[in-house]
């Protein structure tokens, strides 16, 4: 029989102690097997009090919604589910009978500690939240978030700059890359960052050339005479260098050499700048005023 106080767009609320990533990625693998379904999910995290868990039950309460909770404190879990009970709203307990039937069964004291899981793997979803961004912020994407990365590069077209993005992504940086694209003025955010965290890809025409080859190759376009034209392409070369002369960039010279010999290169010398492990730290900002060339 149909609960008719749940609508098909009653928003599930998923109730964590943590970050609620467990429950929301289950919640979420779930729903994806009713396409174009409307429900809203609001992941309440880092549920920590009795107080807190009563305001979301009634919340769930006026507006038709259900509680979802991975609450690994043995209090707040049975709490959760006695207030759900008392004022008639649905809940899904992901964690209590499995944790239930582990206290029964193991002569073991359960820390209790919400989000353990994740700093245990800390190493891995900070790499994985790191390739998120790398990606998101691909080929000049998100230009107003560039302050949040802890790399950007820049550089020509086929300079390398999205291998090596995804490359030092997975040691775990947040990095950002953004293209230097002929007669078309680099965004302004690039020069509003910390200088000691953006690096200038130089490459040889001679190389430049070879790379554009293969991409009009599997294009297979070969109009694009000034693509490859090598005096277009010296002269993209020359105002890609002033771009990174004005912002008082790091010039990395990428020419013949394989990704991990650049990204190592990028790696010492941002331990070498930032000997806190690269984080955000406090650096004078420049403000240049120069014009680009034309």
């Amino acid at each position: 029989m149909k609960n008719k106080n749940i609508k098909p767009t009653s928003p599930i609320y998923v109730v964590s102690g943590g970050r609620g990533i467990a429950g929301n990625n289950i919640v979420q693998a779930v729903l994806i097997q009713y396409p174009d379904n409307k429900i809203p999910v609001i992941i309440v995290s880092n549920m920590d009090s009795e107080d807190e868990l009563f305001d979301v039950v009634m919340k769930a309460k006026t507006d038709g919604g259900i509680i979802v909770h991975t609450l690994v404190n043995g209090f707040l879990r049975k709490k959760a589910i006695e207030l759900c009970e008392e004022f008639g709203v649905r809940e899904v307990d992901l964690m209590g009978k499995l944790a239930d039937f582990l206290d029964d069964s193991l002569d073991i004291k359960p820390l209790m500690h919400p989000g353990l899981y994740r700093e245990i793997n800390h190493q891995y979803f900070d790499r994985i939240e790191s390739i998120e961004f790398t990606l998101s912020h691909d080929d000049g994407m998100s230009p107003e978030r560039l302050k949040n990365a802890e790399i950007v590069l820049t550089g020509v077209s086929r300079a390398g700059k999205t291998p090596l993005s995804v490359y030092l992504a997975m040691y775990g940086w947040k990095v950002a890359n953004v293209p230097l694209v002929n007669g078309i003025n680099p965004p302004a955010e690039l020069f509003e960052i910390d200088p000691q965290r953006v690096f200038g890809l130089h490459i040889s025409a001679a190389q430049l050339i070879a790379h554009r080859k293969k991409r009009l190759l599997g294009w297979n376009n070969h109009q694009i005479d000034s693509y490859i034209d090598e005096r277009e392409v010296r002269e993209e070369i020359r105002k890609a260098m002033f771009v990174f002369d004005k912002g008082a960039f790091t010039v990395v010279n990428v020419s013949n050499k394989p990704i991990e010999s650049t990204a190592n290169e990028i790696l010492n010398i941002m331990s070498q700048r930032f000997p806190y492990g690269g984080r955000k730290m406090e650096s004078p900002y420049h403000d240049q005023k120069d014009e680009f060339p034309t």
